[in-house]
């Protein structure tokens, strides 16, 4: 008697992956309108560059709309977020390679919405208010260079936009025992900004007394007072001109009371026949002159932004101008007369 053996059922297919939902039509319209302005505020304090946050943010969104995130059933803003921290470090980068010519300055912008717009928790009171405000401040934006790209990163997603270790380290593709490295080595980098922080905070009072102070030197130089230009002036001013080689400027920092009294005198006498209008306005936080001149190029600047620092009895410890075209994308024209 014949005896037969059965075979062995075949083994089941393992079921297929389920796909991830796709994201829907209107994805990059509807994402850009809730999460373009906290990319920008993020940009824009990342590369102290009004025109790099705008090419940052549009990159960032192409890059939505020609390779979307793969889920569309997880928040979007994390992979925004990361998206463009890649390339605003990549900008830094680029930008340290490069030699610049003469000193760097932020590009000056204009007051930017209210925080509860950019919707990061805890930023929505006074306190977190005046926080953003700084951040975006000249001094602020300046020290900041201090870093390298990645300190930079991981001071503004923790400090300023209240990350978590654990968030920051996914928005950074670094682990969190990194990020906690980097992050104090940054705010070890920033002690000499952080022993001044209270004169740099752009509260009602400091606007006030900077604003006075801008407006009182430019009036002393109009009428050529010696005495009353270095009396408004401290002793170890500085003066930073930032044309990058684009118009005339110093193109090195001036140092000292009677150096950047000296220089300023000599250049207003021939401010009467160059056609100049001004206006005071809240840029960055605080008061700045946005002027303009009207006339023969000659290779001087047509408009340009003056912004000064002041120690607590009203005297000028800096003095900022911006000069070169690209720096002054976010600043409108005055209007005219």
């Amino acid at each position: 008697m014949s005896s037969t053996t059965a075979s062995p059922a075949p083994p089941r297919a393992a079921p297929a992956p389920r796909a991830a939902p796709a994201p829907p039509p209107g994805f990059v319209a509807a994402s850009y309108r809730e999460h373009e302005r906290f990319l920008w505020a993020l940009s824009y304090r990342l590369t102290g560059s009004a025109a790099d946050a705008d090419d940052i943010v549009q990159e960032t969104f192409v890059r939505a709309l020609e390779r979307p995130p793969a889920r569309a059933d997880e928040p979007v803003r994390p992979w925004l977020t990361r998206v463009a921290l890649n390339l605003g470090r990549d900008v830094l980068r680029r930008r340290k390679r490069r030699p610049y010519d003469g000193p760097w300055l932020p590009s000056p912008i204009e007051a930017e919405p209210e925080p509860p717009s950019f919707e990061i928790p805890g930023k929505d009171g006074t306190e977190g208010r005046y926080d953003l405000l700084e951040s975006a401040s000249f001094a602020f934006l300046i020290a900041l260079e201090a870093l390298t790209p990645q300190q930079r990163a991981v001071l503004l997603l923790r400090d300023v936009f209240d990350y978590s270790v654990q968030e920051t380290a996914a928005a950074l593709a670094l682990s969190e025992a990194s990020v906690k490295t980097t992050h104090h080595r940054a705010r070890r980098a920033l002690e000499p900004y952080d022993r001044d922080r209270d004169r740099c905070r752009p509260t009602p009072e400091l606007v006030e007394r900077s604003g006075a102070a801008l407006v009182r030197f430019f009036q002393t130089l109009a009428t050529q007072d010696v005495a009353a230009v270095e009396a408004l002036l401290g002793e170890g001013v500085r003066m930073v001109n930032d044309a990058n080689g684009e118009y005339k400027a110093a193109r090195r920092v001036v140092v000292g009371q009677d150096r950047v009294a000296r220089f300023y005198l000599s250049v207003s006498k021939n401010w009467g026949g160059l056609a100049l209008r001004s206006e005071l306005r809240l840029l960055n936080g605080l008061p700045a002159l946005v002027i303009e001149r009207h006339g023969p190029a000659d290779r001087l600047a047509p408009r340009y932004v003056v912004h000064c620092d002041v120690d607590p009895s009203g005297r000028i410890t800096a003095i900022h101008t911006v000069l070169a075209s690209r720096k002054l994308t976010a600043v409108r024209p005055l209007a005219s007369p």
